[in-house]
């Protein structure tokens, strides 16, 4: 009677730990949206355009009245961004954890960010201003609402199943960004058949992003649970509290060893996403269309390569599985360098390489890293995690602007980039992670 008792109750832990893990998976479904047609696509060309349009004679705007180039608007936004996401995260994740309270943090920051998005939609005429405040604020409430559902996973998952958790999560992501780019490209290249303009086109495509990742991150917030968490002290604002974090990450130097490695080779990987287009463009001389269409490649590959890894990371191990994507990364480098000019094939050659290893690198580094976290701090680590992933990804292209400035060659600036994923390979090979996971008081999957 006992044992069957204790078999039922562990039956049904497991099942609402599954009903918890499908939850979660669709966060990654609800706002990766928001990366793919929003930032990669949309709006970096649509808010330059309003931008220019405010401009005065000699291309200038003045938001606060400070001189800014037209051109360089949606940048400096994007940066804007960064800083404010960095001084959040680390106050939002010590208070989650503190609290115990991460789905109505969750909640809020989510809905922050899916109501400025769908607010692009009265992006239009010259309102570039509006734009930038609205791109500051979706941007950082994704960064803090990612934050915050990453810390989930070492919650909703017992070692064993965090690699293959960790990839349906990613791939989740990236067939929700196929599915709704395709859309929105139908959209967008056929607008005078819908009767619309390119503009409005553009802002249907905007907020219908945002619309997206309002709707869908109702499932999450339903099936995820919050969890009692020990007293902690009082946060500290902004920046004060990163710094306690890591800190406190030194005395566990091992994850704070992994944490570099991932900084590292992280910057080689946002460096080749965010650039690769403009390789393609000026050193290739390849088409808009193109470009669009190997986005879309990337995209619908990164599902397939992020399952995929996830199996190899049963076999092998998650640390060798990721050595063995920067490995494929420097090779992809290396073809990308050879690739001749006006040659779309190779072009969609190198995006599908690029698919295949992307998600996977993502999903098993956040997989790894979440066995390296103490328990009860899991938001508070994974700021620290979110902050080399979005607030530390500067010196790979600043590294390709002074390699092209230096020799005026996109393709040696393409295959600088090889630096990164080869100190990355050196440093996280050097990560003892079995005694790191011991170290940070969690036990050791059979594999990892």
């Amino acid at each position: 009677m006992g044992t069957d008792t204790v078999r039922t109750a562990a039956s049904d832990d497991a099942a609402g730990r599954r009903r918890e893990q499908r939850g979660w998976y669709f966060y990654d479904w609800a706002c990766s949206v928001y990366s793919t047609s929003v930032l990669t696509v949309f709006l970096g060309p649509y808010l330059t355009s309003v931008a220019e349009k405010a401009a005065d004679a000699d291309g200038y705007v003045h938001p606060l009245g400070i001189p800014v180039r037209a051109g360089s608007f949606f940048a400096y936004s994007v940066s804007l961004s960064v800083i404010v996401a960095v001084l959040l995260m680390p106050l939002v994740g010590a208070a989650a954890d503190r609290t115990g309270r991460k789905k109505p943090l969750l909640g809020a920051a989510a809905y922050t960010g899916a109501a400025a998005t769908t607010g692009m939609f009265f992006l239009s005429g010259d309102r570039y201003l509006l734009g930038g405040v609205l791109l500051v604020v979706a941007n950082a409430a994704q960064s803090v609402a990612m934050m915050l559902y990453n810390s989930y996973l070492p919650q909703i998952a017992p070692p064993e199943e965090r690699d293959a958790v960790s990839s349906r999560g990613w791939a989740f992501g990236y067939a929700a960004g196929s599915l709704v780019l395709v859309v929105n490209l139908v959209l967008y290249l056929a607008h005078d058949s819908f009767g619309v303009s390119e503009s409005t086109a553009v802002r249907i495509c905007l907020a219908s992003a945002g619309l997206w990742w309002g709707g869908f991150t109702l499932v999450p917030l339903l099936r995820l649970r919050d969890r009692p968490s020990p007293a902690r002290e009082t946060t500290a604002p902004g920046l004060r509290q990163l710094a306690a974090t890591i800190r406190d990450m030194r005395r566990h130097p091992l994850t704070l060893a992994f944490l570099l490695a991932y900084l590292v080779y992280n910057d080689g990987i946002q460096t080749v996403i965010s650039q690769a287009s403009i390789y393609g463009s000026e050193e290739l001389g390849l088409g808009q269309s193109t470009l669009i269409g190997a986005v879309l490649l990337v995209q619908v590959l990164a599902v397939a390569g992020a399952l995929t890894m996830g199996r190899l990371a049963r076999r092998y191990g998650a640390k060798r599985t990721i050595l063995g994507s920067l490995v494929a990364w420097t090779l992809t480098l290396g073809a990308g360098y050879f690739l001749p000019a006006g040659a779309p094939v190779g072009f969609f050659l190198l995006a599908a390489a690029i698919g295949l290893v992307l998600g996977g690198s993502q999903a098993l580094s956040r997989s790894l890293f979440s066995h390296l976290v103490p328990p009860g701090k899991e938001a508070e680590y994974f700021s620290a995690y979110e902050v080399s992933d979005r607030g530390m990804s500067w010196l790979g292209p600043l590294l390709f602007g002074l390699t092209y400035q230096l020799t005026g060659s996109y393709r040696d600036a393409i295959i600088s980039l090889v630096a990164f994923f080869v100190l990355g390979f050196a440093l996280l090979a050097r990560v003892p992670v079995r005694r790191a996971i011991a170290d940070a008081g969690n036990p050791v999957p059979e594999r990892i």
